[in-house]
Order: structure tokens, then C-alpha cells, then sequence
């Protein structure tokens, strides 16, 4: 028998808050994280804006001389995981550390990092490399330098599938509790892709909105002026745990982790599937993967990348797999706030979506000022909402036709 999975702890770094506290609270209020671009100077790039995190001190979170050894993005997934470690209530000296384990993502690694480096080794040559290069670029750095800061000795894997990679990590550290090999798995996912070499490549790939003179109103998923995805940058993980684990401890449980999707469109570098097909098939996955039905789903946290081609297809696979449940549907995409984290995305989202379940909030699509004919389900445009949320779906699609789907139901003992 399948051991059920909850959720006791949550950690957020985002464009609009660090802490879970401050994430949720922007994302009711609406606001908007997206300004011009200040890691460097953008003038000549087509996209000068993005989802920067303000006011990141890493060394309130991790000792200043290991910090240095660090790229950004595996700074905020150790912030994060603390926060989300804090937020359990789990003293870890009392635990078998030999139980918790580590799937932490990312979807670019330590691109800032590659950045500079490269600049020092044609700038100054080949000695003047640091002996840290390759350890603070590689991906998997997240997860690990996690483990060793915690002492998590149980399983410990990064996931790199692109805009999936957050919500992968999760439902694969989903599984691994369910089928015994952990008690106890730190997931998510990490992203600090806002570097020249970054930004110029999506610029290159015309991905990105260039409404520069209007920051806070670029992302605008759903929308029918949308022109293109807003970078971001962050980190979201959350704490999952067998329920005889959260239980026996005496741990407060935010919801339950339920079902998760995962498969490809096996059809394109970038371009998502015509008509959603496959993205429909990933969130019945999901679905099905809980015991439930599609009826049974209040509301859905949307990949929602505010490009022409996601939205469209995504709402063809909600309306595909929900039939006329779908016009039921609370949907939103809280990337209008946020920005695209990348391989960060379905970590934060899945923190948005357990405290949707147990909260009974939805937060908005901001930005939606005229409706995209196509387009015509319930986007809960510009205003957060109180609804109760029973089970809620999390959607990340990414390059490369990766589809994942995590289903978070609320918890009733």
C-alpha cells in the first residue's frame, strides 16, 4: 500500500517576497515583482526587465565564507530550504538524517557563475580560474550542498527538465516516500538565470515580452496583448513527509500531496503540442494517480507563461480533459506576478497552490485587461479570491516537451 504524503513546511524566495509569509501576501495583494533589470546593464538588450529578488542578504541564511563559494541560485535554494526546514518544525538532531533526503532542481545551474568565469578566463587567462568553478556551476551543487548543509544522508537527485524541473523534483520526491525509501524529502526548485548570457539568449529566441516602459505590466498571462514571458528568479521548497512521519512528531500539515503527472510532448524544442494534447494527459495523470476525477479539481495554478503559444495550448488541454467542467474552474498563473522562474517555477507554485488548499484563496491573474476571445475560462482576473479549495492542480511545461503536473488535495485526517 502507497504511504500517503503531506506537507509541513514551506520556503519562498521570489521576486515579490522572501519567506512564505511575504510571497503569499504580495501574491493576494496583486503586486507585481517585475521591474528594470539591475545585475547589470541591459540597455542594448531587447528584454530590459525581469523578476529580480530584492533585498537577498545570503549570509543572514548561510556562513559568509561558504556563501562566496556559491552561485546565487544555490544560495537561495539553502535559504529556502531553511526557511522551509524552520517552518516544519522539525528538529533534525532527533531525526534519522539517514530518512530525509534531497531532489532539488534547477534549470540552467550556475549560469552567473559560467558568466563570469568565462569573462576572467579570456580577460586574464587560464590561471586565474577559481577552484570553485566547476562546483559552484554544476546543477546538481543545489541539491547537494543542501544535503551537506543539513546532514540529509537520505536519497539526494537534481532534476534539470527545464521550466518542469521544480514541479519534477517534487512529484519525484513525492514518489520516493510513497514507496518507503524516505520519511522525509526537502524538494523544489532554484533558478538565478538573470545574466547577460541568459537574458541575450531568450531575447535571441524572441521568448521574452520587450515592454520595457511598462515593467509591471508585461507578464500578462491568458491576456490578449501578451507578448512573451517575463524572466524571474527565486526559489520554492517545500517539506514533504510520510503522514505516520508527520503524525508521529506531532507536525502541523498544510495538505496533502496526492497525485502526480509526468510525460513529453515528443514534439518540438520549444513549442508546447498542438491543442494540449499531452498536457491534458499529464494532468489526468495526476488525477487519476490521487483516485479522483477531473470534477473533483476547484482550481488550477496554470504554467500560464503569458506567451501566445503555452496559453493557448493550455487552455485547449484544460477544456480537452475537463469538458464542461472546465468553465467551473478557478484557473490562474501567478507568473503574472512573479515572472518565469524557470526551473524555480513549479517549486513556487507548489508553494502557492498548498497555501490555496489551506487558506481557501486563490491569487490572481494580474494584468488581464482584454480578454483573448480564444481564451475564455475563469482566469480569476486581477483580483485574489476566497473560495474553498478541495484539491488544486500545479502545471509546469518546459522545453524540450517536458510536462508535469502535481495534485494537492486538502488534508481531512
Amino acid at each position: 500500500m502507497k504511504k500517503r504524503v503531506v506537507v509541513t513546511g514551506l520556503g519562498a524566495i521570489s521576486p515579490i517576497g522572501i519567506g512564505k509569509d511575504a510571497f503569499w501576501n504580495s501574491l493576494m495583494e496583486g503586486k507585481s515583482g517585475i521591474t528594470r533589470i539591475s545585475r547589470f546593464d541591459p540597455t542594448d538588450y531587447a528584454t530590459q526587465i525581469a523578476g529580480e529578488v530584492k533585498d537577498f542578504d545570503p549570509t543572514q541564511f548561510i556562513d559568509k565564507k561558504e556563501a562566496k563559494r556559491m552561485d546565487r541560485s544555490t544560495q537561495f535554494a539553502i535559504a529556502a530550504a531553511k526557511m522551509a526546514l524552520e517552518d516544519s518544525g522539525m528538529e533534525l538532531e532527533k531525526e534519522d538524517r539517514s530518512r530525509i533526503g534531497t531532489v532539488i532542481g534547477t534549470g540552467i545551474g550556475g549560469i552567473e557563475t559560467l558568466h563570469d568565469q568565462y569573462k576572467t578566463l579570456f580577460d586574464k587567462g587560464p590561471n586565474r580560474i577559481s577552484p570553485f568553478f566547476v562546483p559552484m556551476m554544476i546543477a546538481n551543487m543545489a541539491s547537494g550542498l543542501t544535503s551537506i548543509t543539513f546532514g540529509l544522508q537520505g536519497p539526494c537527485t537534481c532534476v534539470v527538465t527545464a521550466c518542469a524541473t521544480g514541479t519534477n523534483a517534487i512529484g519525484d520526491a513525492f514518489k520516493m516516500i510513497q514507496r518507503g525509501d524516505a520519511d522525509v524529502m526537502v524538494a523544489g526548485g532554484t533558478e538565478a538565470p538573470i545574466s547577460p548570457a541568459a537574458v541575450a539568449g531568450f531575447c535571441s529566441m524572441k521568448a521574452m515580452s520587450t515592454r520595457n516602459d511598462e515593467p509591471e505590466k508585461a507578464s500578462r498571462p491568458f491576456e490578449k496583448g501578451r507578448d512573451g514571458f517575463i524572466m524571474g528568479e527565486g526559489a520554492g521548497i517545500v517539506i514533504l513527509e510520510s503522514l505516520e512521519h508527520a503524525l508521529a512528531r506531532g507536525a502541523r500539515i498544510y495538505a496533502e500531496i496526492a497525485g502526480y503527472g509526468s510525460n513529453a510532448d515528443a514534439y518540438h524544442i520549444t513549442a508546447p503540442a498542438p491543442e494540449g494534447v499531452q498536457a491534458a494527459k499529464c494532468m489526468a495523470a495526476a488525477i487519476a494517480d490521487a483516485g479522483l476525477k477531473p470534477e473533483d479539481v476547484d482550481y488550477i495554478n496554470a504554467h500560464g507563461t503569458s506567451t501566445p503559444l503555452n496559453d493557448k495550448n493550455e487552455t485547449l488541454g484544460i477544456k480537452s480533459l475537463f469538458g464542461s467542467h472546465a468553465s467551473k474552474l478557478a484557473i490562474s498563473s501567478i507568473k503574472s506576478m512573479t515572472g518565469h522562474l524557470l526551473g524555480a517555477a513549479g517549486g513556487v507554485e507548489t508553494v502557492a497552490s498548498v497555501l490555496s488548499v489551506a487558506k481557501d484563496e486563490i491569487p490572481p491573474t494580474i494584468n488581464y485587461d482584454t480578454p483573448d476571445p480564444e481564451l475564455d475560462l475563469d482566469y480569476v482576473p486581477n483580483k485574489s479570491r476566497k473560495q474553498t479549495v478541495r484539491v488544486a492542480i500545479s502545471n509546469s511545461f518546459g522545453f524540450g516537451g517536458h510536462n508535469a503536473t502535481i495534485l494537492v488535495k486538502k488534508y481531512l485526517g
